[in-house]
């Protein structure tokens, strides 16, 4: 794969109280080998925008407008049928939150990973139980999970079988959602290094999407942060994370109530106020509301998301004035 660009995509639910704007809009690019950190506050769209790159939303989520563009070819033009043929799981794949609830309790790990494989790549089940044997043991599992039912694994042995089943088609694109929600902090650390070698091994371009910005930071080699069901800035990690700091007020507020391991912190930040009801987003700049340095201009006319130098983007006018 070379690229994976996405084009003004837009998800809105269609609800009995109105249209809720999940996805708004928001464009980007993953170049191969690359990971793409996606970052921001419950209900800014994280979720929404794995599952609208899979087109898969949740009901009553509906897809309005936009491309995405897999190796220059827009795939969401395909039908339902041809998307789950050649695309869903063979070249793009997700492991989503909450391995629990990926795998149905009343199948054995192999025959839940067999009939996903056979549904693919229909083969001899010789050549099928290799393969199967192949990436369970990649992700660092004995053959023996094999024989199990989910209720007698583990929350990280759950969560390694979840990739192990995103990657045996071996996809171009893996969208990890929340991949270490709910584990202790020792899992976490064993599924991070975990991916950080797939990737290596498997040239793997990612998107990971996470609360955890100190995760973030040690996986991802650019990152969006989005607010509100669009992306409001979009970085490499040492313009992000370096020492000059982000761009976008929202940013930096959120790397403010985020603790640091090196550096002594009295009190925490935090950001006041909540997030927009996305059935009525305010005009102009979605977060002008709980911004600092909201302006006139910011209450009536929204920022664009545009370059504000090499690989760096952000949607605030007090940065592109």
């Amino acid at each position: 794969m070379n690229k994976l660009e996405v084009r003004n995509l837009k998800l809105y639910y269609h609800t009995s109280k109105g249209v809720v704007r999940g996805l708004d809009g928001v464009s980007f690019h993953l170049d191969s080998g690359e990971t793409l950190g996606v970052v921001g506050e419950s209900g800014c769209g994280k979720t929404t925008l794995g599952t609208a790159l899979l087109n898969m939303p949740t009901p009553p989520g509906r897809i309005e407008d936009g491309q995405v563009l897999l190796d220059g070819k827009s795939i969401l033009q395909l039908s339902e049928g041809e998307f789950r043929r050649i695309i869903r799981w063979e070249r793009i794949s997700m492991v989503f939150q909450g391995a629990m609830n990926c795998l149905t309790p009343v199948y054995t790990v192999r025959k839940q990973m067999m009939e996903t494989l056979q549904y693919h790549r229909p083969m001899e089940i010789a050549e099928a139980e290799e393969r199967i044997r192949k990436y369970v043991n990649l992700v660092g599992l004995s053959e023996d999970v094999l024989r199990r039912y989910p209720h007698e694994l583990s929350g990280g042995m759950k969560q390694r079988i979840v990739i192990a089943m995103a990657l045996f088609l071996e996809p171009d694109v893996v969208i990890c959602d929340e991949p270490t929600t709910a584990l202790d902090v020792v899992v976490q650390a064993q599924i991070i290094n975990l991916l950080k070698d797939l990737k290596r091994q498997l040239h793997l371009s990612f998107i990971f999407i996470t609360h955890d910005l100190a995760t973030e930071a040690e996986v991802s080699d650019r990152i969006m942060v989005m607010y509100a069901g669009k992306a409001v800035e979009i970085g490499t990690n040492e313009q992000i994370y370096g020492t000059q700091g982000p761009a976008h007020p929202y940013t930096r507020m959120l790397l403010a109530a985020t603790p640091r391991l090196h550096r002594k912190v009295d009190q925490l930040a935090f950001i006041p106020g909540t997030p927009p009801d996305l059935l009525e987003p305010p005009a102009g700049c979605r977060f002008h509301p709980r911004c600092p340095l909201a302006s006139a201009r910011c209450r009536q006319e929204e920022p664009p998301l545009e370059t504000i130098e090499p690989g760096h983007q952000a949607a605030c006018w007090e940065v592109l004035s």
